[in-house]
């Protein structure tokens, strides 16, 4: 079942340039107003916006990150709860890459925007078919059947939930309610990237291609390996994995390859543009990847599962669950990490 969500178009675009000796990139704004019909040019304007960002001077750091060998896996779903866009299961070859041990934190994301003075997606007003609207992000609301998503206004990484809600306390959670272009931002002042959506399940499965989740094929395991919800979704959680909603990075056991959360506590997002059938169109990919993204009805890649995954909805942890969403949407249960080639 795919998310409902919300797609945003907004209404600038910001290009962050270098200012003289300021250490900070200073916004200015290119555009009014993005033509609404031309999603693609908006694509292309955000990531111009993202190539002025100052990669940072310790870039070639790989401080927190763990490196992998690479080799070959088999990728796809090997479950009765796989989904049709799981198959065909099918070989893939990763390269030797180096992979943040953890989600993206706060603390590490507000380093980003005090460098950069990036805004990010979540704090930029919008319009949807002309009629403009105040900067905000999805929040899930439990209580409406008919859409668990509502629009906040005012909700963005440094206020998960809405106005009311903060980060105070939570430096090493992971930055949620950024999208897919925010995250390219950081990837770009990190000198990192996102992860393809095939080394996602590769560094999920952690050497092991043949088990449903990164600890093994027995879900009983769960509560003690991953942040997800047990109950009757979406209003009971029982909490036995001890957190209602996000957990602190490096709340849980890491996989075989070292990595903490790679299942559960926020989805994560990837490289490649979203298909149902992408794995029968593998030769259409672009250095790995699914690169080309052209228009509204497109969407990218989220991995790994989150805090509101159950067995009786997503089953986002298992390590061949594919999900996506829209690139400009901010979620309270999506965040990232980081990778870097070798």
């Amino acid at each position: 079942m795919k998310l409902k969500l919300i797609t945003l178009v907004f209404s600038s675009i910001l290009i962050l340039a270098s200012c003289g000796d300021d250490k900070k990139s200073k916004p200015i704004q290119v555009i009014d107003q993005v033509p609404e019909k031309d999603f693609g040019d908006y694509h292309k304007n955000y990531l111009r916006e993202i190539s002025f960002i100052d990669t940072r001077a310790d870039s070639s750091s790989t401080s927190n990150m763990v490196k992998l060998s690479g080799g070959s896996f088999m990728m796809g779903g090997n479950s009765n709860q796989a989904r049709q866009d799981e198959f065909p299961r099918h070989k893939e070859n990763i390269n030797p890459i180096w992979v943040d041990k953890t989600e993206v934190t706060n603390a590490q994301f507000q380093e980003f925007v005090d460098e950069t003075g990036y805004v990010t997606t979540a704090e930029r007003s919008f319009k949807i078919k002309g009629k403009k609207y105040e900067a905000g992000a999805l929040v899930f609301d439990p209580y409406n059947p008919e859409w668990w998503w509502k629009f906040v206004k005012g909700a963005n990484w440094q206020h998960p939930t809405g106005p009311d809600s903060d980060i105070e306390g939570k430096e090493n959670y992971p930055v949620v309610q950024v999208s897919w272009y925010d995250a390219m931002a950081y990837a770009k002042w990190a000198g990192k990237r996102l992860p393809t959506e095939a080394e996602y399940e590769y560094f999920n499965r952690a050497g092991n291609d043949t088990l449903i989740y990164h600890w093994g094929n027995e879900f009983e395991k769960a509560p003690e390996m991953a942040n997800f919800f047990q109950g009757n979704f979406p209003r009971q959680n029982s909490v036995e994995d001890h957190f209602e909603k996000e957990a602190p990075v490096m709340s849980y056991p890491a996989n075989d390859f070292g990595l903490y959360e790679t299942s559960g506590n926020v989805w994560e997002w990837c490289f490649d543009t979203y298909y149902p059938d992408a794995y029968s169109r593998l030769d259409k990919r672009t250095d790995g990847y699914f690169k080309e993204f052209v228009n509204m009805e497109q969407q990218k890649v989220i991995r790994g599962g989150s805090f509101l995954c159950s067995e009786t909805y997503c089953t986002g942890y298992r390590n061949a669950a594919r999900m996506s969403s829209a690139p400009d949407t901010g979620l309270e249960h999506t965040g990232f990490r980081c990778v870097k080639d070798i």
